[in-house]
């Protein structure tokens, strides 16, 4: 590992200096893009990867974040959010940084397991104290590395571009909206890479500009034998950076899949959910990805809770993310004959 961070921590400064004009642009970042690498645009990165047999390798670029003020905190947090997230890594070999027209650069390696099976990843950031741009490649031969070089060496930063650096609004006009968590199901992982199925995880928050919000959770997995489908609704309010929900209604079931055998339709009702809505308050901020053009809210608890589950943020710091839709771009839709549930009513006073 140390020949391959030598060869391309010299292109370091290289990729700082250059000011040639490139094919490819991301965000602040212009580059070229490696030939031949299947290109994928994703919430806030742009990747590109190859397979080759049963080796491949993978390069991200990543939208610019606010700085934290300086290149080791930098990479420090990108490499906490990006390389060790969900991830048993080894502790980061890292260079030096290197400075130029304004921008500090740091790079660092790490090793992991993959199906038993080495991947090395390598994190480059660079920083000009505002905010910070990173570049990552994961690969389970060297030869890919060399892509990763060219890509530093071709670089460039443009921060006159960083319009907007991770803006939290805390007025609540900027939450009302639909705000959606869509994942794919996957059956496990092919050189690095996700075996999808047709079955999705769905999750929406539509927060209504009175002060009410719906909240709503589709489950199609094709390992289970039912749909899960959950309904709640009730009262939400922003105080700063946290926002409460209060729960009024709320109901959850089992229903059973269309006859056809499609993701789309139902079948019948099989049976209720011990699912049980509850006031939360969470954290949140909202981040604009410049690249991919989507805002985001970000929401943080201290603990799990009943209506997120499992992370699809920060696990360690128990964080999920909601990106904006359309209101008619809705992709859940409820059970054929669902009946939404009344609140339940205020128990009468009686006099003494």
């Amino acid at each position: 590992m140390r020949s391959v961070l030598c060869l391309f921590f010299l292109s370091l400064l290289a990729a700082l200096s250059n000011g040639a004009s490139q094919a490819q642009k991301f965000g602040i970042a212009s580059y070229q893009a490696p030939s031949g690498w299947k290109e994928e645009k994703g919430t806030g990165f742009i990747s590109y990867s190859k397979i080759e047999g049963q080796t491949f390798g993978q390069i991200a670029l990543y939208e610019y974040t606010k700085s934290k003020g300086d290149i080791q905190s930098d990479f420090d947090a990108q490499w906490k959010e990006l390389v060790t997230n969900g991830r048993e890594v080894s502790s980061p070999e890292k260079t030096k940084p290197e400075t130029a027209n304004g921008w500090t650069a740091m790079s660092g390696s790490g090793t992991w397991k993959l199906d038993g099976s080495n991947v090395a990843t390598i994190l480059t950031v660079y920083s000009n104290k505002k905010v910070c741009v990173s570049v990552m490649i994961n690969f389970s031969d060297v030869n890919f590395a060399k892509e990763y070089v060219s890509l530093l060496e071709s670089l460039t930063l443009d921060a006159s571009k960083a319009t907007t650096v991770a803006s939290t609004k805390t007025n609540s006009t900027g939450l009302v909206g639909l705000w959606v968590d869509y994942d794919t199901e996957n059956r496990g992982y092919q050189n690095g890479f996700p075996i999808l199925t047709a079955g999705y995880f769905r999750r929406e928050y539509l927060l209504n500009a009175d002060g009410t919000y719906t909240y709503r959770c589709k489950d199609w997995s094709v390992f289970v034998t039912d749909i899960l489908f959950i309904y709640e609704s009730g009262t939400w309010k922003a105080n700063g950076n946290q926002i409460t929900f209060s729960p009024s209604k709320s109901s959850g079931g089992w229903w059973g899949k269309s006859a056809d055998g499609r993701t789309t339709g139902w079948g019948k009702f099989k049976k209720g959910t011990t699912y049980k809505s509850k006031a939360v308050t969470y954290s949140f901020r909202l981040h604009f990805f410049e690249g991919s053009k989507d805002n985001v809210l970000i929401l943080g608890n201290n603990q799990p809770t009943e209506r997120e589950r499992s992370s699809n943020g920060n696990a360690k710091n128990h964080e999920w993310r909601y990106t904006e839709r359309e209101k008619a771009k809705s992709l859940i839709d409820n059970p054929t004959g669902f009946v939404i549930p009344t609140a339940p009513k205020a128990a009468k006073k009686t006099e003494n």
